[in-house]
C-alpha cells in the first residue's frame, strides 16, 4: 500500500503547490482538523464495534480532492504518532482507503450530482451522495484488505498469521456498518459542516480570499469539547483489535480461540499520548485535551508550510 499510495501523495502534493495559494494553505490544517475531530467521534455499528466519520468528501468539495487527500494523510500521520490510533504498519492501507479512494471518488460523485442541482440545498445533498458512496467504497476497500490476509499469510499450523477472517466475513460485516450507521453520520457530517461553512465562511471555498478565521475556530473548539460523546459508544472498531482480545472475537456465534502469531510477536510502537489520554486525568477530560492538541497541531503545522511559501500573486507581478 506504500508503493501504490507514494505516486498518488506526489500527484497530490504537485498539484496542492500549483493550486493552493499561500493565504488558502492555512484552511488545509483547518480541513485536516475537521477530519481528525471527526476521526474521534466514534458511533456504535451492527454487531457491537464502531465507526466514525471521516470529512475526506467534505474537505474535497472546499479545497479540491488533492488537498483532501494530504489532509486527511497528515491527520493519519497524527493519529498514529501522537496517539497510537490506527497503527504504523497499517498507515498507508489507512491512506489507501480514507486519503485516496474516499475523497477522490466521493468529490467525482458530488459533482457529478451536483451538475443538476438548481439550490444550495441541492447541492448539499449532492454533497451528502457524493460522502456517503466515499465512505462505503473506502470500507470496501479496507475489507478486501483485511479479507486476503487468511488467504495470503499463515504459520506452520495453517493458522492466520494476521487477520483471521477471509472475505466472506470481511465485507458482509463491513458493508453492514457502513451502508448503515457509519455512512448516515458520515452524511451528516459532511452536510452539517458544508452548511456552516457556506453559512459563517463562505469565502473558505474561493481562491485566494481569506476565511472568517475566527467562527471556523469557535466551530473547531465546539466540536473538541464535544468529542467525550464517542467516548459513550463501546466496544472495538471491527478489525483493529489488539493481541489481547483478537481471540474472544466472537464470529458467527464462536470466539476465535486462538491469537494469531503476527500480531503476538509483532511490531509494538508506543505512542506520546496514547488511546487519546493525558497520564492520570479523567478520561473523558484527556479526549478533549487531545482533540485540542490535535486540532491544534495540525492547524500549525499547515501555517508553518504557509510561512514558508512565496507569495505567488506577487511572484507573478515582479516576472512581469
Amino acid at each position: 500500500m506504500t508503493a501504490v499510495m507514494v505516486p498518488v501523495w506526489a500527484h497530490a502534493v504537485r498539484k496542492v503547490r500549483k493550486e493552493i495559494t499561500k493565504e488558502k494553505m492555512p484552511l488545509l490544517g483547518v480541513g485536516a482538523a475537521f477530519s481528525f475531530l471527526g476521526m474521534m467521534f466514534n458511533v456504535p455499528l451492527p454487531g457491537g464495534t464502531t465507526g466514525h466519520a471521516v470529512g475526506g468528501t467534505m474537505i474535497a468539495v472546499l479545497l479540491g480532492p488533492d488537498a483532501a487527500c494530504i489532509a486527511v494523510t497528515v491527520a493519519l500521520v497524527i493519529q498514529a504518532f501522537l496517539f497510537g490510533d490506527g497503527g504504523i504498519l497499517s498507515l498507508c492501507a489507512n491512506c489507501f482507503n480514507m486519503a485516496f479512494v474516499l475523497p477522490y471518488l466521493g468529490y467525482g460523485c458530488y459533482r457529478l450530482f451536483e451538475r443538476h442541482a438548481k439550490t444550495e440545498r441541492g447541492k448539499l445533498a449532492a454533497a451528502g451522495a457524493g460522502a456517503y458512496i466515499g465512505i462505503n467504497a473506502a470500507a470496501f476497500c479496507a475489507a478486501v484488505e483485511f479479507g486476503l490476509q487468511p488467504l495470503l499469510f499463515k504459520d506452520s499450523a495453517g493458522q492466520a498469521l494476521y487477520c483471521p477472517y477471509p472475505l466472506s466475513v470481511s465485507v458482509p460485516v463491513m458493508a453492514a456498518g457502513h451502508l448503515t450507521v457509519a455512512g448516515i453520520v458520515e452524511i451528516l457530517y459532511t452536510v452539517g459542516v458544508l452548511a456552516y461553512v457556506r453559512r459563517t465562511s463562505p469565502q473558505f471555498i474561493y481562491e485566494g480570499k481569506k476565511a472568517n478565521g475566527k467562527m471556523l475556530g469557535i466551530f473547531l473548539m465546539m466540536l473538541a469539547a464535544a468529542v467525550p460523546l464517542g467516548l459513550l459508544a463501546s466496544g472495538t472498531a471491527w478489525g483493529e483489535w489488539g493481541p489481547d482480545e483478537i481471540s474472544s472475537v466472537l464470529s458467527g456465534g464462536n470466539a476465535l480461540g486462538y491469537t494469531p502469531q503476527g500480531m503476538a510477536d509483532g511490531f509494538s510502537f508506543r505512542a506520546l499520548l496514547p488511546d487519546y489520554s493525558f497520564g492520570s486525568l479523567p478520561g473523558w477530560f484527556g479526549y478533549i485535551l487531545s482533540a485540542a492538541a490535535g486540532g491544534a497541531v495540525l492547524v500549525i503545522l499547515f501555517r508553518l508550510v504557509s510561512s514558508r511559501m512565496k507569495d505567488k500573486d506577487k511572484f507573478a507581478s515582479q516576472e512581469q
